[in-house]
């Protein structure tokens, strides 16, 4: 029954799959590691530290969303320590892409600076997936993504939100998991390509899944864009909202 419990939950963990690669991440849409996910028919018991990993790396994305950010940092310290022991750099690439992609989630871009010394010994894909979540789309190889994430990088580019308040629909609506929507939203401001749309359908997403941190993230670009339209409405109805949230 175990085996099978096992087998249910990385089929899961594959169909949301944020990473073309992985297993360690639950609500990423990744599990981190997919390249170590063991053939159903060996049934064979995955290794301390890769149970380990996926622990820490769970608790880091449920305390990071949260806003719990010294627990968060200590969560992936122990994850990162985990996968360190493997000796592999592709691994703790994909581990340090994990917590890059959840700070684009929530808008806290540092062009994945613990990916970044780890580069060369990275996959083809990690290099894809990376340049995606910095904004560097010309380095972006779509077939190395994510199915979601290939629609949202090959869509046409349009009158961005900065500029028009009534661009074409979202690109979004096509990632249907809930922190995936955030990370590639997070990905299309870095790219110059964000619309009002996907502002909205961010917050929507952080707000459904009561993920603190992303969505005062995401009413500040609202905000912002409400100011630069000179919405006063919109502007005094996103200051309620936040001070719901940050109120005790």
């Amino acid at each position: 029954m175990a085996v099978c419990a096992r087998q249910r939950d990385q089929a899961a963990m594959k169909r949301a799959c944020l990473l073309p690669l992985g297993r360690l991440a639950n609500r990423l849409g990744c599990g981190v590691l997919l390249m170590l996910a063991s053939a159903c028919a060996s049934h064979p018991v995955p290794p301390d530290w890769e149970q380990n990993a996926q622990a820490e790396i769970k608790r880091f994305t449920t305390d990071y969303l949260a806003g719990n950010t010294s627990k968060a940092d200590s969560d992936f310290i122990r994850a990162r320590r985990a996968v360190r022991d493997t000796g592999r750099v592709d691994l703790l690439a994909q581990i340090e892409l994990v917590r890059c992609a959840v700070r684009v989630a929530v808008l806290e871009f540092d062009g994945c600076a613990g990916y970044n010394p780890l580069r060369d010994g990275a996959t083809p894909a990690q290099q894809s997936y990376a340049a995606y979540l910095s904004g560097q789309w010309q380095a972006v190889d779509p077939n190395l993504l994510p199915e979601q994430h290939r629609a949202v990088v090959s869509a046409k580019p349009s009158v961005t939100a900065t500029t028009n308040v009534s661009a074409q629909p979202s690109v979004l609506i096509g990632v249907p998991d809930p922190l995936s929507r955030l990370v590639a939203a997070g990905a299309l401001l870095q790219a110059g390509r964000l619309q009002p749309a996907d502002v909205e359908l961010a917050i929507d997403a952080a707000s459904a899944q009561g993920w603190r941190r992303p969505l005062l993230g995401w009413l500040g670009i609202a905000n912002r864009l409400a100011e630069q339209r000179g919405d006063k409405a919109s502007v005094e109805r996103i200051a309620r909202r936040v001070a719901l949230i940050v109120g005790d």
